[in-house]
């Protein structure tokens, strides 16, 4: 295994070895793998410091003078990780026994048939089992043998994974026997038509999901713009307090807490997010947004100028570089549905938490007093005025409510990417097409549009390239716009008409 010249003599010498493995042949491939071995007339020790070990004994003894280093190549070093991951198909460790028939898979090899085979024998775990037959089937499709190439095929075809079909796509391009050619490509067929479900759902599953993120920072603003008629260039960086709130209480529970709380500070960063955009929205309309209702230009250079103001704020604070959130142990793997689609948890607990955003917020319009007094103060400032109704303490809470659940928006956003002081700009001009698409002052319109340009950018973006999917989805709102202006929803009755 060490004193060859000859790398395919090494490479047979390590196979076999694994065929027939004794108690120090695990601690020796470890030393061969970190290059403490030396070779002194073609006898192999391994040296730890200043120590000399006999591999075949474990003993102490005297290192030769002469003794040389063994030089592993690449592909030498491929071929030892390998046999490591067969000695561990031994492991009482399921999770080890894993991640070992998976790289047995990743590097198939014929001589290792055997030993998957004795694994196979004893293994109880069902997913080391289908790993292990999908290790077994990769390395007889490197067999000799056109016949136990057939039975790989099969196996191979039966399994209908990505992975099996890059196997048998890498097989085609060396295979010279035309049935077996021709078995392939009947295999990949199958396998293509498998697999193109998987992908279709994968993409509407993402179109959901991007369409949920446009959601929560779409509907803050179908406040502060649909039902009060703001243009608030500054609901982008609302967002990224909120995302930043998040930051900072997962810093407060990473320094303060036991470590086994930490999975909660999200949940505590949800009311904190809110909390801190809102603020900075109630600061925002009683100090400037209140002098300009009615004059929408004038909103939209002044909410500009408190963008940028608000932007350079935050680098004076946290720095111009991003910020790492973590996700809760909770929020991290996914769900695997098919071979090839899984979908993450942090994924599906954005969609789920958008929902209940949009629940909250429809409630609170359509069923408590604040939402009667803004929809009193919206349709007719005047008459609310004349029956009661404090229009601009409304007016201001209107605007806060808006803004904390754009901080909302920014709490969900930091579980899904970096937290940068230019988060919200990615957000702010996709938010105002999905309350001008849906209509203005619209929370069912809100929603429709939202999803829908989710999914639709995800469709064409599997069809033409991200930046094609994006124009097409601009014409598309722009022929719609010039079509229906209202949007899809259309506001009715005294309100329509004023």
């Amino acid at each position: 295994m060490a004193a060859a010249d000859d790398n395919d003599q090494r490479v047979e010498a390590i196979n076999k070895s694994v065929q027939t493995p004794d108690a120090q042949l695990a601690a020796y491939l470890s030393a061969l793998a970190n290059d403490e071995v030396k070779t002194a007339n073609g006898k192999a020790f391994i040296v730890r410091g200043d120590k000399a070990i006999d591999p075949a004994s474990g003993a102490a003894t005297r290192l030769p003078a002469d003794a040389e280093d063994v030089v592993n190549s690449n592909y030498l070093r491929g071929v030892i990780d390998a046999a490591q991951a067969a000695l561990a198909l031994g492991s009482d460790d399921v999770e080890a026994r894993r991640k070992a028939a998976a790289q047995l898979a990743e590097e198939p090899d014929a001589s290792r048939v055997e030993i998957i085979d004795r694994a196979l024998d004893k293994e109880q775990d069902a997913r080391v089992k289908t790993l292990l037959e999908r290790a077994r089937a990769a390395s007889l499709l490197t067999s000799d043998d056109p016949q136990q190439r057939m039975q790989a095929i099969g196996t191979l075809t039966h399994l209908k994974t990505p992975e099996t079909q890059l196997l048998l796509n890498q097989r085609l391009t060396d295979e010279q026997d035309p049935a077996v050619q021709k078995a392939l490509r009947r295999a990949l067929a199958e396998i293509d038509d498998s697999l193109v479900w998987g992908e279709r759902l994968g993409q509407i599953f993402s179109g959901v999901s991007l369409g949920s993120v446009l959601l929560l920072a779409a509907l803050g603003l179908a406040i502060t713009y649909g039902l009060m008629g703001v243009i608030n260039m500054a609901h982008g960086e609302l967002i990224m307090i909120g995302a930043y709130a998040t930051y900072v209480v997962q810093l407060l529970f990473q320094r303060w807490l036991p470590e086994a709380a930490f999975g909660w500070y999200l949940v505590a960063a949800i009311p904190v997010a809110f909390l801190a955009s809102a603020l900075v929205g109630a600061i925002l309309e009683r100090g400037v947004i209140r002098f300009l209702y009615g004059r929408p230009l004038e909103t939209l250079l002044a909410t500009f100028g408190i963008s940028l103001v608000l932007q350079q704020t935050v680098r004076s604070v946290f720095g111009a570089q991003n910020v790492g959130v973590e996700n809760p142990s909770w929020m991290s793997g996914g769900i695997a549905l098919l071979p090839n689609l899984t979908l993450p948890w942090n994924r599906i607990c954005i969609v789920i938490f958008a929902f209940l955003v949009l629940g909250g917020v429809a409630f609170m319009i359509a069923r408590t007093r604040l939402g009667l007094f803004v929809r009193g103060v919206t349709q007719n400032r005047a008459m609310a005025s004349c029956v009661g109704v404090n229009t601009a303490r409304t007016d201001t809470y209107a605007f806060a409510l808006g803004s904390g659940i754009a901080g909302l928006a920014g709490c969900a956003l930091s579980q899904v990417g970096n937290v940068g002081p230019d988060l919200g700009q990615n957000y702010i001009v996709d938010s105002f097409l999905v309350v001008v698409l849906g209509g203005v002052g619209q929370l069912a319109g809100t929603v429709y549009a939202a999803l829908g340009l989710g999914v639709l950018s995800k469709l064409l973006e599997g069809w033409t390239g991200a930046v094609l999917a994006k124009i097409a989805v601009l014409l598309f709102i722009v022929i719609f716009i010039q079509k229906r202006p209202q949007g899809i929803f259309a506001l009715k009755g005294r309100s329509a008409e004023a």
